[in-house]
């Protein structure tokens, strides 16, 4: 390479310098919207359940049919109900809160394939957010109960997540429920034989999570929960 040629990149090199800057700048300002965004139209709910699940999952699974009721059931206990906003299970979930008429919120997430809002969200409650990491606080900020059903990355994603948060203190310890007993074995016997085992989790680490095969029984774990502790907000 030439003196002048080394000068040429150097000079690219400058530039793209100071267009990533402005980039990052300008990046700050729009992640600042989406939280104003989130807690101007999330600030005034009341009580909220988190369900989880995969955006894959047919209306005709059991699982579907399983959000769906799981959403009645706590709507019922006046609960509002929060989801990705997306299809799957997370719209069988807003479908089972509208259909109560109680409090349906989406919150989605702009992507190249599967995401698009459901048609069950309530209108001035549906977000949809560029970034996952301001679209997750709000899942755990506005929520005092986070349900799973079956589901992918993402869900497991939310799930130690939110494990993560409540084991290190952030926020405050509320109930996490996994729906499907067989579907979550693996899991279950992983964290103990591996990650309890060696030691790498407290023992105790395990019981932030309970596992159940019903709705029923999963509206009953959140309720249960509730009538020892006093309903706060999470931050």
């Amino acid at each position: 390479m030439n003196k002048e040629e080394a000068k040429i990149r150097r000079a690219f090199s400058d530039k793209d310098k100071l267009e990533r800057k402005s980039q990052d700048t300008w990046q700050v300002f729009k992640i600042m919207g989406e939280f104003v965004e989130g807690f101007e139209k999330l600030g005034q709910l009341g009580p909220c359940v988190t369900i989880f699940g995969s955006a894959r999952t047919t209306p005709d699974s059991k699982y579907y049919l399983m959000a769906e009721e799981i959403a009645k059931l706590l709507t019922q206990e006046g609960y509002g109900i929060i989801t990705g906003g997306g299809p799957g299970i997370m719209e069988a979930a807003n479908k089972g809160a509208q259909m109560a008429k109680g409090t349906s919120v989406g919150l989605n997430i702009k992507l190249p394939f599967e995401q698009t809002c459901n048609p069950y969200i309530d209108h001035d409650k549906n977000i949809t957010f560029d970034y996952f990491f301001v679209r997750k606080l709000m899942f755990m900020k506005y929520a005092q109960g986070f349900i799973a059903l079956p589901g992918g990355f993402g869900t497991m994603d939310e799930l130690f997540e939110s494990l993560t948060l409540i084991q290190t203190g952030k926020i405050a310890k509320f109930p996490i429920v996994l729906v499907g007993k067989e579907y979550w074995k693996g899991l279950q016997e992983w964290i103990v034989n591996v990650l309890i085992e060696e030691k790498y989790i407290s023992a105790d680490d395990i019981n932030l999570i309970t596992v159940v095969d019903t709705p029923t029984e999963a509206v009953a774990v959140i309720d249960s929960f509730y009538t020892k502790y006093m309903l706060k907000p999470n931050f």
